[in-house]
């Protein structure tokens, strides 16, 4: 994957176990020490985060009696923390997918390495464009999810922990959604997938899409699954175009470089 600067000993330039694991050690502080800091920011953040989510909630009490609960003496401050986490991670979005793309460039030809930046500069746009998709779907689950109470008498207690977990967890699984296609393509340049295999599982990725879709969106009705599922699919086949041309490349250069040894 990874490759050293050329030396006499070793030609093709290739990182020994030992330096693929230093090199990845190394990538994982800075990935973990940007979201430290940004996590620091995200915990002056989290009670306006609170506020807002609780919307969802104050909009289908009008309706219902709805009310949240903290079960311990510390949730609330523990919720702080795990909210402060989770906009860490959307907020140093750019640093640590920069590392994880970095470690994959020096297993990367002079001519691949030219695409690094278009790798890069999609990714974060489209993983912070896919958790703006889970912070816009939700509401819709809240009011779907807790209008099963039909009686006006009863009472739903929602424990907080479960809630902002659910959330949380919602709103990173779209933003990991949107960006895995520039991991496929990634994996494909790097020579792990070719475009075959991956067009090759495309009737399981639509079902996998369809499905993350209809349990993300249990709307009313059902423009707000093919809203989400749509440009899902068509990221997952434009991933799959892009790794298509990119073997047609190397197969057009690995048969140009036989024919000159053959002469």
């Amino acid at each position: 994957m990874a490759r050293r600067p050329k030396k006499g000993g070793n030609p093709e330039r290739r990182m020994s176990l030992g330096e693929h694991l230093v090199e990845l050690r190394k990538r994982l502080t800075i990935a973990a020490i940007g979201i430290l800091l940004a996590a620091i920011g995200g915990f002056i953040l989290s009670d306006r985060v609170i506020e807002f989510l609780l919307i969802p909630i104050a909009e289908v009490a009008n309706d219902r009696k709805i009310l949240l609960s903290y079960t311990t003496l510390t949730e609330q401050f523990d919720l702080k923390f795990q909210i402060a986490i989770v906009l860490g991670i959307l907020i140093s979005s750019p640093v640590w997918l920069y590392q994880i793309f970095a470690f994959f460039v020096p297993g990367l030809t002079g001519r691949e390495k030219r695409y690094t930046f278009g790798f890069f500069f999609s990714a974060v746009p489209l993983f912070l464009g896919g958790a703006a998709v889970g912070f816009l779907i939700f509401p819709h689950m809240v009011a779907l999810l807790t209008s099963f109470n039909g009686s006006s008498l009863a009472v739903t207690y929602l424990s907080a922990r479960p809630y902002y977990d659910f959330v949380m967890k919602l709103v990173l699984a779209c933003g990991i959604a949107f960006v895995l296609p520039v991991f496929l393509v990634l994996l494909n340049f790097v020579g792990v997938l070719t475009a075959v295999t991956i067009l090759k599982g495309w009737r399981v990725a639509i079902l996998v899409i369809t499905l993350f879709c209809a349990l993300a969106t249990p709307s009313a009705d059902i423009v707000s699954m093919f809203v989400l599922a749509i440009p899902m699919v068509i990221l997952y086949f434009a991933a799959a175009g892009v790794a298509w041309i990119h073997d047609r490349g190397v197969a057009r250069r690995n048969a140009k470089l036989e024919t000159e040894f053959s002469v």
